[in-house]
């Protein structure tokens, strides 16, 4: 039991590692969920708590001020009362200053209309002179409030007024007699907002440990759907599952997976047409061989074989390996053509000479059959393009449609052209091509009738050739086909040359 535990623990350790390394990778999917949804979190924590500690601030703040303004305002009456700004002997109004001093831990001093302090609770600047901008602006009845963060205090500057009245002309006239200017420690607030802010922060840290949870929570069940899509692939490829993937949490792992069956399936059919290219390669190259071997086996076991049978053998041989040449041949150019690297020998040439050696080379063919040769071109074209092999796909598709074509038939080549590709269209009147096999008649060794074709000859190769080099020329092919109506093989190049990308 402890050894089954201590080997668990020695596998699954590096497998533990690997993942936290995936989960905390930068470019792992769930980490930046987890940092997208764990900044979301904490901003509005930060914001909060800041936004608790200022607006308490503030309205301690505004309260103090407002608490103090008014006591002020009502010993500023009693100076007048008192007319203490003369005679500082008032007991009253000491005890006033004094109390209000000690219980906002502040100071007050009074100046007169001469800015000459009479009164300072600190009893360290009476008798001095005071200028300054709130001074001379609350001698104009201007009120002023400043709050020093830094220095922990709050100094006002209230005005000492007289109201005066005219009883002949029934009016008030009021006069600033004096300021008083005072400083109001605010060391209970400061005290008050360090524990809320240490109560806040506490909050706040219980907040970010939720937040983080949830992010890590969120985040997995985010990434799961994405987890299941790299599992399943790698069933895939491990050879445990052959099935198509579905995974429908997401639009988007529905576009991935998807996108993933579209090349499997591709990759199936490739891999099918690698071992039917195989099976058809092997049979290709057998068969000429096989054919060799049993003529060459029958005129062995033959005495005196007359000279007429001897040469039909051998004919018969020469055929055999024309044919196994021939194979060789155009198995030989596909490997060329397949290559990243294969280049062409671009040059300007004439399409239209180039269509017209190649009809006058394939007339033999047709005639032998019956089948009309048109060319018809809407304007003279010259592109850049390999002569030596466009020939070869042009050729490829004007023979094919010969091959395939009915006794007395025709077949039609058009060139045209605009400001920037080339068209060439070859129709025949021949059997046709069912819609289902569009996408497989380009594959090496394919035929859609395998016992007419075989009739026929050729290797299955000439359309793979073709379509390679067309794509070597940047260019498309496309195909319309009707059963024993005819088809029409479309291929359209770039005029001008733009290099060659391996597809």
């Amino acid at each position: 039991m402890y050894s089954q535990s201590g080997e668990w623990d020695i596998i699954s350790m590096p497998r533990f590692i690997d993942k936290i390394k995936r989960i905390t990778s930068l470019r792992s999917f769930r980490a930046r969920i987890f940092i997208v949804v764990f900044i979301v979190g904490l901003i509005p924590c930060i914001v909060l708590r800041e936004s608790i500690l200022y607006s308490y601030e503030a309205r301690a703040i505004s309260v103090r001020e407002s608490e103090v303004q008014n006591q002020l305002k009502i010993i500023a009456d009693h100076l007048i009362t008192y007319n203490y700004l003369q005679d500082q002997s008032s007991e009253a109004v000491n005890a006033e200053l004094e109390q209000l001093s000690n219980l906002y831990d502040g100071r007050v001093i009074i100046i007169n209309g001469n800015f000459k302090i009479i009164k300072d609770t600190y009893g360290i600047s009476v008798g001095k002179n005071i200028i300054s901008e709130e001074v001379i602006r609350c001698f104009k009845g201007e009120n002023a409030t400043k709050y020093d963060k830094d220095n922990g205090f709050i100094e006002m500057t209230i005005p000492i007024i007289e109201n005066i009245s005219d009883e002949i002309n029934g009016t008030e006239t009021s006069i600033v007699r004096g300021v008083m200017l005072t400083s109001v420690a605010t060391d209970t607030i400061s005290i008050t907002l360090d524990i809320l802010g240490r109560t806040a922060w506490i909050i706040e840290v219980a907040m970010l440990v939720a937040v983080f949870v949830l992010a890590m929570l969120f985040s997995g069940m985010l990434a799961k759907p994405f987890n299941k899509v790299t599992d399943a692939i790698n069933e895939v490829k491990s050879g445990y599952s052959d099935e198509a993937l579905s995974v429908p949490d997401y639009k988007e792992t529905e576009h991935i997976v998807e996108a993933f069956n579209k090349v499997l399936g591709r990759m199936r059919t490739i891999d099918q047409s690698r071992q039917e290219f195989v099976s058809n390669v092997s049979h290709e190259l057998k068969t000429p061989i096989t054919s060799i071997k049993l003529l060459a086996e029958s005129l062995l076991m033959q005495d005196d074989v007359p000279q007429e049978l001897y040469k039909e053998f051998m004919q018969d041989i020469v055929g055999e390996i024309n044919r196994e040449d021939t194979v060789i041949g155009d198995l030989l150019e596909l490997v060329k053509l397949d290559k990243t690297n294969a280049e062409l020998e671009v040059a300007d040439y004439s399409i239209n000479e180039i269509i017209e050696r190649i009809l006058k080379r394939l007339v033999p063919i047709a005639r032998q059959t019956d089948i009309e040769l048109v060319f018809e071109s809407a304007r003279e074209v010259a592109a850049q393009v390999d002569e030596v092999k466009l020939t070869l796909a042009f050729t490829n598709f004007v023979e094919n449609a010969i091959k395939y074509n009915k006794e007395h038939g025709s077949v039609h080549v058009t060139l045209d052209c605009d400001h920037q590709n080339f068209t060439v269209k070859v129709s025949d009147t021949g059997i046709g091509i069912p819609e289902e096999a569009f996408d497989r008649i380009y594959e090496r060794f394919y035929r859609v009738d395998k016992s007419h074709s075989r009739e026929i000859g050729g290797t299955g190769l000439g359309l793979a050739i073709a379509r390679n080099i067309v794509l070597m020329h940047r260019g498309t092919v496309d195909i319309e086909s009707e059963l024993d109506v005819g088809t029409t093989f479309t291929i359209t190049i770039p005029l001008i040359y733009t290099g060659y990308k391996k597809e």
